[in-house]
């Protein structure tokens, strides 16, 4: 893209408009014509990024067991069971609850840690299933509901003050530990949510769970998929619009043993495939399939959230990967990429800028220019609806200027 007052007039371009693509479509001969268009129409594939370095890996990482909550009969070894083989998942953690259930022993209880830590360890097979340790702290008043991940299947449970509670430093410490990921949910409900408008750009979430089952959508307030009471600032646009560097995961947020698979009792009187009954699953680009590469990928934010089925989404910019935070040049090009593949048909992907939706994109593949950087720091991020009512968030990349 050489066109000196490209940049004069236009905000956004496309390859088509590359010198070598106009050339061929005025000056360009050949006696095979359809050979001649496939050329030319393939000069867009000369922007795409490099072939990506990871593997993609799908997996449930917010659910209950007897341990706590989760219905009675759900051992931990069933949970873990029934999303290996049944929903045929790449990962997985159970986040059981700290109190871990009224009226009964809270999970941090030695003994009832223990069985939580050993039913992690059997289910581990490294490179076939990944289990993450993980429960669920409930952390009044900064978050609520708060799940805690360990790169590893040793870790012990963060406890406080008083049970339930966090105090800032407390919290502080905890967001500051490499060994350790803390992802809130349910952020803008009125009962179990936060406000990021009060909370310090130091203690915001690296990730939060952008939707449960049940469509409850974290996104923005009175987002059309929320179904519960909500209140303004408790939502992901809200804390991106503070400055947070927070990516998005997806869960099911499962009590029930139904993790990555329809559950039709959940709401009998819709039908099967509405999005209210369907899984929330988490996508991760990671090295390989072993805890600490999951959970590194999680760390770096290189991951994205969706409902049902299965959705690979592939959101670069110059090269760089969802999650993160890169610096470019004041005058250089911003190379857009993106690749959706869905066992689905897609309605359209939502280029997201700045909190504010810039780009309707019907093709499930290709490459934009953008030539307009507004603040010191850009936030993009993609949006995905398919035509089935599913919906899929990347993890944002930020652009600071030089």
């Amino acid at each position: 893209m050489k066109h000196p007052d490209r940049k004069k007039c236009r905000g956004y371009d496309l390859p088509g408009r590359c010198q070598r693509f106009t050339d061929l479509v005025y000056y360009g001969k050949a006696s095979d014509k359809d050979a001649l268009k496939k050329e030319i129409f393939s000069i867009e594939e000369e922007y795409y990024p490099e072939k990506s370095p990871y593997n993609l890996y799908f997996g449930e990482i917010h659910g209950h067991s007897q341990l706590s909550d989760g219905f009675a009969e759900v051992t931990p070894e069933k949970y873990f069971h029934h999303l290996r083989y049944t929903a045929k998942l790449d990962f997985a953690a159970l986040s059981d609850h700290d109190h871990g259930g009224i009226g009964n022993e809270p999970l941090f209880v030695p003994e009832k840690w223990k069985i939580l830590q050993d039913a992690v360890k059997a289910a581990y097979a490294p490179g076939e299933f990944s289990t993450i340790l993980a429960y669920e702290r409930d952390s009044y008043p900064w978050y609520n509901n708060l799940v805690v991940y360990y790169r590893d299947h040793n870790g012990t449970p963060l406890l406080g003050e008083r049970a339930g509670e966090f105090t800032e430093a407390e919290l502080r410490h905890a967001l500051g530990r490499n060994d350790i990921l803390l992802v809130p949910h349910d952020t803008g409900m009125l009962n179990f949510g936060c406000d990021f408008n009060r909370i310090p750009l130091d203690l915001m979430p690296p990730l939060l769970q952008i939707v449960s089952r049940g469509g409850n959508a974290q996104e923005y307030f009175d987002h059309p998929l929320s179904r519960m009471d909500s209140c303004r600032g408790g939502f992901w646009q809200d804390a991106l619009r503070r400055g947070a560097v927070t990516g998005v995961i997806a869960s099911s947020d499962d009590h029930k043993c139904k993790g990555g698979v329809p559950d039709p009792e959940l709401y009998p009187d819709t039908v099967l495939e509405a999005p209210d009954n369907l899984p929330c699953i988490t996508g991760v680009w990671a090295k390989e399939n072993t805890t600490e590469a999951i959970f590194d990928a999680l760390k770096a934010r290189r991951c994205y959230g969706f409902m049902g089925g299965r959705i690979s989404l592939d959101f670069r910019i110059n090269g760089h990967f969802m999650g993160e935070v890169i610096t470019l040049n004041k005058d250089e090009d911003r190379v857009i990429y993106w690749n959706c593949q869905c066992d689905s048909p897609i309605d359209k992907i939502t280029l997201v800028k700045n909190c504010r939706d810039d780009l309707i994109l019907r093709n499930s593949r290709g490459v934009i220019f953008d030539y307009s950087p507004e603040l010191p720091v850009d936030c993009y991020y993609l949006r995905v609806i398919t035509r089935d009512s599913r919906w899929c968030w990347s993890s944002p990349i930020w652009v600071r200027r030089k």
